[in-house]
Order: C-alpha cells, then sequence, then structure tokens
C-alpha cells in the first residue's frame, strides 16, 4: 500500500502527464493585421496588431477565441479564423545564417537579420536545423535555436 506522500506525488504525476506530453501548437497569422485583445471576445479592451504571418502559440483553445504566446512571452486572445496552419518562424539571433544543407560547414546563403519573418518548408528538424524560406526567395536551413515559433 502505497504511503499518502506517495499518493499524492502519483496522482499529481497522472495530473500533468497530458499536460507534458502534449506537443506546442503554433501558427501563424493569416491575415494582413489581427486584433488582440486581454479576453476573449471582440468587445475586450485592443491590446495591439499583429502582422500577417507572425508565428504564436496557442495555448488555451475555446473554438472561436484562442489564446496565445508571441515571441516576447505575451499572453492574448486573438479570433482563430485569423490564423492559418501554415507555419513561420521568427528570426530572434541578431544575425542568423542560412545554409545551403542542414550543417554548420555547408554553404552560407544568407545572413538574416533579427525580426524577420521566414516561412517554413518542412515541419521535421534534421538535427536542430530546418528548412525556411525568406519572402525574397532564398531557401536554405538554419538552426531551430535562431529562431521563434518552432518547437
Amino acid at each position: 500500500m502505497l504511503g499518502l506522500g506517495k499518493k499524492l506525488v502519483w496522482t499529481l504525476g497522472l495530473l500533468l502527464l497530458p499536460a507534458m506530453a502534449s506537443a506546442l501548437d503554433f501558427r501563424s497569422v493569416a491575415v494582413p493585421k489581427v486584433v488582440l485583445y486581454d479576453a476573449p471576445s471582440s468587445a475586450a479592451k485592443k491590446v495591439y496588431l499583429l502582422n500577417q504571418n507572425y508565428p504564436v502559440e496557442v495555448v488555451v483553445n475555446l473554438g472561436e477565441w484562442l489564446k496565445v504566446r508571441d515571441a516576447q512571452g505575451g499572453l492574448n486572445w486573438l479570433e482563430a479564423k485569423h490564423l492559418s496552419s501554415k507555419r513561420s518562424v521568427l528570426v530572434t539571433a541578431s544575425k542568423a545564417e542560412m545554409r545551403l544543407a542542414a550543417e554548420a560547414n555547408a554553404s552560407l546563403l544568407a545572413t538574416v537579420e533579427k525580426d524577420v519573418l521566414l516561412e517554413v518548408l518542412e515541419l521535421k528538424p534534421s538535427n536542430g536545423w530546418i528548412k525556411l524560406k525568406h519572402r525574397d526567395g532564398v531557401q536554405g536551413y538554419m538552426l531551430t535555436s535562431s529562431t521563434w515559433g518552432f518547437e
């Protein structure tokens, strides 16, 4: 028979398991501008705007309304219809390198500035590298640690 302390730890572990097992849910803004609110209602206080393709992490899903986290860690609400499953990332490194292959010694294609949005081309990273596309058409690999918006 388990002692009270062991039962409590075991029960807490079971309660936390679904939260730990769930994958991060990143999506991107599908419309030119989307309003973020401080509550799940269009009558709530408008907090700020996000531009098209900006990545967000969905942390609460109420169906028509989603609570999302942005790259700065802010939590706000937006209407679900304004998001796309199309994925993009935001460069967080001061200068991130885009390479021809998923290797540190591969040919350098471009150096990308902080806060630039890039389209995700492949959803499965390779050894910490992700295939991305710049709006100018350049396609290559970047370290996921240089970006925000990908697991």
